[in-house]
């Protein structure tokens, strides 16, 4: 999607800021401007006028437009998507609210879990039924539809999602009702489980499926909106969409399928860190997001980020899985909490500071906005300590009150058991995030198996520079890399995602009878469903097939991925799947079970386009220490006094400058506190490199 001539734009619209980073013939140029949250797309437009105002360029310079949204995980998480009804088999209607019928604390008596997206007297039974192999066991009541139109028609119901059993083998009677929904009220939005997440686990896929359904007309809406701006502004160039799983489709299968968006822009940053470990040689490496609003983090082993089938929305209980929403669809491993530069500070029922996980987002935002916000967030306790230059703050388009924000924190302070000060308030609620963080990091880490400590750290996001230090010194990491455009680093990250999309299908199949041609004919189907979704976003580029098995001995609830030779099957092929799992199955578990046969029960295809190859940095000599701008008294909660820090700005420091801490590098869209801990070197490409002294 890039050229010598063509220049390239990434937006990334979060929860606070929307950022955006225009690239051409290897310069960039970055702006950061407030969310707008009652309307998106205005934010958007802003964040690129800026950032085409700092380039020099006009509209008709841009060849493609990258885009990441949360707007699809705000509708889900803030309940305000569309009146959504759900079709399904008679006898499941309930599905979406049993769900797996185990409780994710099983010691908490009161314990209540979400409510589904679509209420009990919008889940309309139809009489029909599929057996597993696809079989025909009850034909469509065809009466039983038209019933359900009339209440569709009678609730005012502005989206569909139809969920029938074992639809994922046969669709015939899903793509039925969709044509007769169509008929009768032809402006309704429907979404099929057939298509939307063609697998078994009917929990799983109806939940996605009504999630799908929920975030469809406002997703719909909001890019037609988007579009029509662009091109009367006088953009002539496609748009793209960001998804989960770390690739790019186009509006037009985002429109269709906008439950892929959901993680679209913390994607973009595991991507962008991919690319730094990549060229720092940081084989583990665990990747740090921090924006206004949450704190992202992803494991990245060998250059390649942790991927997942299925993840959470919405969770009723930040750390414990099964208290959200279950989505499956391809999608980077994250895990997400509620800690961001706009997290606000209060004392729960107990007399204990907590923070988050609501935010004061950009509006009103935080107290040192002048915006009209009185509560204390993290933001604000960062700037009472001294960290942040209030007046360079998102380049000096976003001014900060240092007086405001002491206001928050002696009025929080005053609040407390123990009456804190506003600067031992600001340190309290840092920590706290910081320990809120790092505890999902460790959460995280045990939950894949994994540890942390001799990972490196690569810190981004508008906020993450300013507290990975402290982090670190939780983790036991010695390492952290904050590369350049940080504070825009998913944006970044968008610019080197390749156009991509996978198709998913369940079949079942036991490797001692694997029946290859039944398989082939599957596969080359989704080969075709894959090439028609990228074809239009990649005219001309070299497309790499990427083919996966998900298998687990016999009875099992959990599959090992394994990777599929990109060519038909042949029946030997069976025992290579064998060794393979087996490899990969004693690596996980430490052992291997004898005598039982293995099955496969889902199948994965991706087409991608190719990614360049990113080579390792060249070693840079160490220059004397830079200069320092000046000097500032921070507060540092790890001694729990003020101290002296230098400062200065990140465009003074060219490669090899060193600096020791404490320090704070100052850019326009974040700046970096090297703790008294720390020595900073700048590497070859800008990044700053941060050692724990007594490391190597």
């Amino acid at each position: 999607m890039s050229s010598s001539d063509g220049a390239r734009l990434a937006v990334d619209i979060g929860g606070t800021f929307t950022d955006v980073v225009v690239e051409r013939g290897g310069q960039s140029w970055a702006a950061k401007v407030l969310t707008t949250p009652d309307a998106p797309e205005q934010g958007f437009l802003d964040g690129v006028a800026a950032a085409l105002d700092r380039s020099g360029l006009r509209a008709a310079d841009i060849e493609v437009i990258i885009h990441g949204t949360t707007l699809a995980t705000n509708a889900l998480i803030e309940r305000r998507g569309a009146r959504t009804a759900l079709l399904t088999t008679a006898g499941f209607r309930d599905t979406i609210e049993l769900g797996t019928e185990s409780r994710f604390d099983q010691y908490d008596i009161n314990l209540v879990k979400r409510a589904p997206l679509v209420p009990r007297n919008w889940r309309l039974p139809v009489l029909e039924r599929m057996s597993a192999d696809g079989d025909v066991l009850c034909p469509l009541d065809e009466a039983s539809v038209m019933a359900a139109i009339a209440t569709l028609r009678a609730e005012a119901i502005e989206s569909v999602a139809v969920g029938f059993l074992h639809s994922y083998v046969r669709p015939l009677h899903e793509r039925r009702v969709r044509d007769m929904i169509l008929t009768h009220l032809p402006q309704m939005s429907v979404s099929l489980s057939s298509e939307v997440s063609p697998e078994m686990r009917e929990y799983e896929r109806f939940t996605t499926t009504c999630a799908n359904a929920y975030v469809r007309p406002l997703v719909a809406g909001y890019l037609a909106r988007l579009e029509q701006e662009l091109e009367a502004g006088g953009f002539a160039c496609p748009l793209f969409l960001m998804l989960s799983s770390g690739g790019l489709t186009t509006a037009r299968i985002a429109r269709e399928f906008p439950i892929r968006l959901v993680e679209s822009g913390p994607a973009g940053g595991v991507i962008f860190a991919q690319k730094i470990a990549r060229q720092h040689g940081a084989t583990r490496a665990v990747s740090f997001d921090m924006g206004g609003t949450t704190a992202k983090l992803c494991l990245i082993d060998d250059f390649k980020p942790q991927t997942s089938r299925v993840f959470e929305v919405d969770r009723s209980s930040r750390f414990q899985k099964g208290s959200g929403m279950p989505i499956r669809v391809p999608a980077l491993d994250m895990v997400e909490i509620g800690a961001g530069g706009g997290s606000i500070a209060r004392i729960d029922r107990l007399g204990r500071i907590a923070v988050g996980p609501q935010s004061a987002g950009a509006v009103p935002g935080p107290a040192c906005y002048g915006q009209g916000g009185d509560e204390p967030t993290v933001t604000d306790a960062d700037v009472m300590l001294g960290r942040i230059d209030v007046e360079a703050f998102a380049g000096g388009r976003i001014g900060l009150d240092a007086d405001l924000a002491k206001s928050a924190m002696d009025r929080f302070g005053s609040k407390t058991p123990i009456q804190l000060n506003a600067a031992e308030a600001a340190c309290a609620i840092a920590e706290l995030v910081d320990e809120t963080m790092s505890n999902a990091a460790r959460v995280h880490a045990a939950e894949n198996g994994k540890t942390l400590t001799e990972r490196t750290l690569i810190a981004f996001g508008g906020a993450a520079p300013l507290h990975a230090g402290r982090m670190a010194d939780k983790l036991g990491i010695s390492r952290i890399i904050v590369p350049v455009d940080a504070g825009v680093g998913s944006a970044v990250g968008f610019l080197l995602a390749p156009v991509s999309y996978e198709v998913a299908r369940s079949h079942y199949a036991r490797l001692e009878d694997l029946q290859p041609d039944t398989v082939n004919a599957m596969l080359a189907t989704m080969v075709e469903e894959a090439l028609a979704a990228v074809r239009d976003g990649a005219p001309g580029r070299m497309l790499i097939e990427v083919r996966t098995a998900f298998a687990r001995y016999v009875g099992q609830g959990y599959e090992i991925a394994l990777l599929l030779p990109s060519r038909p099957l042949a029946r030997a092929d069976a025992e290579t799947l064998r060794v393979e799992f087996e490899k990969s199955y004693l690596q996980q578990y430490g052992r291997l079970i004898q005598g039982i046969d293995i099955e496969i029960l889902t199948w994965t295809l991706t087409v991608r386009t190719e990614i360049a190859d990113i080579p390792p940095l060249d070693p840079v000599a160490a220059r004397p220490a830079a200069p320092a701008g000046g000097q500032r008294e921070i507060f540092d909660c790890g001694q729990g006094k003020i101290v002296d820090a230098a400062t200065v700005r990140r465009r003074a420091l060219g490669a090899g400058s060193t600096l020791t801490g404490p320090a704070i590098i100052v850019e326009d869209a974040t700046s970096t506190l090297v703790g008294p801990g720390y020595d900073a070197v700048i590497a070859a490409d800008g990044s700053i490199v941060m050692t724990r002294r007594g490391f190597a």
